[in-house]
């Protein structure tokens, strides 16, 4: 289940039954789809512009002290692909940095 900073806290958990090749049954739980939020349009905690070399888990770690909350700059920026914000392709561009809980 997920908690705590988890991009997951807070989405229901569902149920469904799967058919095994042996023909058998099995109840199978898993989280139910996140609506992905959308990005705010109030002022973010920092800007960061993506230099050559940036790597998203330090950019996080740098600005919200928590290299895991990756995807909270991911959901700020309208990203689905948290990779797209940096390497060579995003190098130059700014990334909106959110204050965290916000």
């Amino acid at each position: 289940m997920a908690s705590g900073i988890s991009r997951y806290d807070g989405t229901g958990i569902a149920t469904t039954t799967v058919r095994e090749a042996d023909g058998g049954e099995r109840r199978v739980r898993y989280l139910r789809r996140r609506a992905a939020p959308r990005p705010s349009a109030g002022r973010p905690l920092a800007v960061h512009r993506v230099a050559e070399g940036d790597r998203l888990d330090l950019v996080t770690h740098r600005y919200l002290g928590d290299p895991l909350a990756f995807w909270m700059i991911a959901d700020a920026n309208a990203a689905l692909d948290p990779d797209e914000l940096v390497g060579p392709q995003a190098v130059g561009t700014l990334l909106a940095i959110p204050a965290p809980g916000g």
